[in-house]
């Protein structure tokens, strides 16, 4: 499985971005699709998930703010970002999880978001 982001870039704060990342290969059904992102010097931190049945989980910091939607057929999942703060300053990755006894964990190269003050 390989996942492809787009979207990233730089915005004043209060502006918006849309992140979009696309999974290819052998895939039967991609249970959790998601979006984390990392700061310099912090760890990477979950933004927000949706499972193939639609659950959605936020982040705490932006619930409100981002929407994230997928796409089953297509294998997509987009994130809205609205009224972007420096601190959403960071790389985002889509995350893929795969559940076939095990878990199987794919993760996009990351896509840099600059929000400027």
């Amino acid at each position: 499985v390989q996942l492809q982001a787009s979207g990233g870039g730089l915005v004043q704060a209060g502006g918006s971005l849309r992140l979009s990342c696309a999974a290819s290969g052998s895939i039967f059904t991609i249970n959790v699709l998601g979006w984390y992102r990392q700061a310099p010097g912090k760890q990477r931190e979950l933004v927000a998930t949706v499972t193939s049945g639609g659950t959605i989980k936020y982040a705490d910091s932006v619930e409100g703010r981002f929407t994230i939607s997928r796409d089953n057929a297509r294998n997509t999942v987009d994130l809205q970002m609205n009224s972007l703060r420096p601190e959403d300053t960071a790389v985002y990755y889509c995350k893929a999880t795969i559940v076939r006894i095990s878990a199987y964990v794919y993760w996009g190269p990351g896509t840099q978001v600059t929000v400027s003050s």
